[in-house]
């Protein structure tokens, strides 16, 4: 039996990628799953699916009607999702929507989808590179577009409503997450040019370690708001990563040397305080690089 079992779970966008996933894996764990979705999808199945609007005060309020915990996954995903004003304004009236009727309804957890861009490195119009390698959760920002912009307030609303109403909120900063035949051809994409990873440091996440690593935020023992970078241990490319960077990234600071194929983000606060670690990696060669 699980700490979940039983539990009654508002999942926001269930028929995206991640939330698929997350929804089935929740249920196995024994969860009762009330879904909130803008779409509907044949792959969806759930104790209870509602389809409706994340901005809505009305249809947020029904879907957490008995909700024990909360995952808020639903968003533009991209800067190319919609308009600028779009992508904005829907992620983070969503995300303050979400959070401050939880919050208000006494929910004790949520858990909240923030992004690698919420540090404004991969999306950004000007050719910039992060301040230091690995990457951290304290890693300075430098936001050029406007998901990026709504990743970073989403954060800044899972703090807010932590002191507001007392709700504990993770969010993680997620890379590209996906199923493993997607990541295969992206890791495909990297072997023939591994420069075009580099602001992302090579990261990636398989679907289903997203999902685990929602059910640790959602159990984890602790108190307030936090971000956590998650990825897998390994980059997408078939090299070191230190040859990596001394090809693509020389005049940025490296805090530690990197082992092997080691990712280029500190994982150290998602291991030591939720216990993850990515269960589902890439298989992949390590070649010599040739630039």
């Amino acid at each position: 039996m699980t700490a979940l079992n039983g539990r009654r779970v508002l999942v926001t966008g269930a028929a995206g990628r991640i939330g698929l996933v997350t929804v089935q894996h929740l249920t196995e764990l024994g969860a009762l799953v009330t879904t909130l979705s803008n779409v509907e999808h044949p792959d969806l199945k759930a104790d209870r699916v509602l389809i409706g609007d994340t901005r809505s005060e009305a249809d947020v309020a029904e879907a957490l009607t008995d909700v024990e915990y909360v995952v808020h996954l639903a968003a533009l995903a991209h800067p190319s999702a919609g308009t600028p004003y779009d992508v904005y304004t829907i992620n983070v009236v969503s995300t303050f929507n979400v959070l401050a009727q939880a919050g208000a309804l006494g929910i004790d957890r949520a858990v909240i989808a923030s992004s690698i861009n919420a540090t404004g490195i991969p999306f950004n119009p000007h050719e910039i590179l992060p301040a230091y390698f690995p990457l951290d959760e304290k890693i300075p920002a430098d936001v050029g577009d406007a998901y990026s912009l709504s990743k970073q307030n989403d954060e800044n609303a899972a703090r807010m409503a932590w002191r507001t109403w007392g709700i504990d909120v993770v969010a993680f900063r997620f890379p590209h997450v996906n199923a493993v035949d997607v990541l295969q051809k992206q890791a495909d994409g990297a072997r023939r040019d591994p420069r075009g990873g580099l602001r992302e440091a090579w990261s990636y996440l398989d679907s289903r370690d997203a999902a685990y690593a929602i059910e640790l935020g959602l159990t984890a023992s602790l108190s307030g708001a936090h971000t956590f970078f998650v990825a897998a241990d390994t980059t997408n490319a078939p090299y070191e990563t230190e040859a990596l960077l001394d090809a693509f990234a020389p005049d940025v600071p490296r805090l530690r040397r990197f082992i092997g194929r080691e990712v280029p983000i500190d994982l150290t606060a998602a291991r030591t305080v939720l216990g993850f670690q990515a269960r589902h990696e890439l298989d992949l060669p390590t070649l010599p690089l040739e630039i």
